[in-house]
């Protein structure tokens, strides 16, 4: 059995090393607020991220169904309209996208 200083020790190292690891984040974004290419990533990354998204999934959808690229198409062009006019609710577009892809691949 380790000694009770040791022990103490021990979980004061590991306490010392979570504060420091989680305030770390906060002491470098400070002076990275002002930084033009934050700022620039901060807009563009997030649509940059779903495009990649859409464009994965909708390749292998295309590769799984190649005789349903229609149903792609059209479930795609939906969530664009229902996101365009539904104030651009992203759990609304998703969920009218997915239904009218569902729809299509099970009634036609």
């Amino acid at each position: 059995m380790p000694d009770l200083g040791y022990l103490i020790a021990a979980v004061a190292v590991g306490a010392v090393i979570t504060i420091a690891l989680r305030a770390l984040p906060f002491a470098i974004l400070k002076p990275l607020r002002r930084s033009k290419f934050v700022t620039a990533l901060g807009r563009w990354m997030p649509a940059g991220i779903l495009f990649i998204l859409a464009v994965v999934i909708l390749r292998d959808e295309l590769a799984a169904r190649p005789s349903h690229w229609w149903a792609v198409l059209v479930a795609t062009a939906v969530t664009i309209v229902v996101h365009l006019v539904g104030r651009r609710r992203a759990v609304l577009s998703v969920a009218a996208g997915t239904a009218c892809y569902i729809v299509l691949l099970n009634l036609v």
